[in-house]
């Protein structure tokens, strides 16, 4: 256990260094990213250029520059934006993560129990009127994209039906901070909530009842039949378990994409400085230190997200247990 445990540790360390690496030669290979006109101004003198330049370590070797950037970025927390001086990049990832925590958590427990509920009820109806409404209204899901439905939805809760008693309770755009107000919290995320995970209801619903459908036919499912059990009892307790893998690998890594800003267009259409809205203002300016630091962030929970499917594999189907 303990040998694969450090496996593990050392496979995350190498991949996260591979990542920071790429971001960061990419950074310097790219033309006109050199940050030293943006920090010394427009029309700066060679003077000011060459100060700049040897203030910032940008006239060492990348490898030092690289190093260096690292132990202000991991060790001493004081790597500064290139384009908002004295700005600290770590306090910045520390104040969006709550808001990119909060709408992907909340999203992802209404995906779940929707799309398990709709993936289930289709595949024990399959080829009936309510497996084709369930596909159809799935495949209306993913098809929907999700600025245009935050935008409706905004136009509906925020301005032509707010006053209502249906929409009255709506706050304004923005994020309410849990501590601040519980209520508040949940009544400024529940719209983003469901619009977010409109297109994962579909796609994981779709998924599901494919997987159910196919594992019916398996050895243990017919055995599980010829013991008398209820068909009630061997799809969920037999089949869901089984068919839960390829679930859990989708989920995985699209709930650890969206941690790490994929949740860029509805933080935008929401007005929610999440982490997805600061990385998308980093590139917008080529702010490396911000830039590494929000990569850094999502490169991490990809990574635990891809460890923490591994253990579930094992808990949902023995055989994978049985193979390693």
């Amino acid at each position: 256990m303990i040998s694969a445990l450090l496996k593990r540790l050392g496979q995350t360390l190498f991949v996260l260094f591979g990542i920071s690496v790429l971001v960061f030669l990419v950074f310097f290979a790219t033309p006109g990213a050199d940050p030293t006109s943006r920090i010394a101004g427009k029309n700066a003198s060679p003077e000011t250029m060459t100060r700049v330049r040897h203030e910032y370590g940008f006239d060492r070797p990348l490898p030092v520059q690289y190093a260096t950037m690292m132990k202000k970025l991991f060790i001493t927390r004081d790597l500064a934006s290139y384009v908002d001086r004295g700005e600290l990049v770590v306090p910045e990832i520390v104040r969006a993560a709550p808001v990119t925590l909060s709408l992907a958590t909340g999203a992802a427990v209404i995906w779940v129990v929707a799309s398990v509920a709709m993936g289930t009820v289709a595949a024990a109806f399959r080829h009936t009127w309510i497996d084709r409404s369930l596909m159809m209204l799935g495949l209306i899901g993913i098809s929907i994209p999700v600025f245009w439905l935050g935008q409706v939805a905004n136009l509906i809760t925020q301005a032509r039906y707010h006053d209502t008693w249906l929409f009255s309770w709506v706050p304004g755009l923005g994020y309410i901070p849990f501590l601040e107000s519980p209520v508040g919290w949940f009544r400024a995320l529940i719209i983003p909530w469901v619009v977010l995970a409109v297109l994962f209801i579909g796609i994981y619903g779709r998924v599901l009842r494919a997987d159910l459908i196919t594992v019916s036919g398996e050895d243990f499912m017919r055995t599980a039949r010829a013991k008398g059990l209820s068909p009630t009892r061997v799809l969920l307790v037999h089949g869901l378990r089984t068919s839960m893998i390829t679930f859990v690998s989708l989920f995985g890594l699209d709930f650890a994409q969206l941690i790490g800003g994929g949740a860029l267009l509805t933080e935008v259409v929401f007005g929610l400085q999440g982490v997805g809205r600061l990385t998308y203002q980093a590139l917008s300016n080529l702010d490396l230190p911000l830039i590494m630091a929000s990569v850094m962030y999502s490169a991490v929970f990809v990574v635990m997200a891809n460890a923490v499917v591994d253990v579930v594999y094992v808990l949902l189907d023995p055989r994978v247990r049985d193979a390693r």
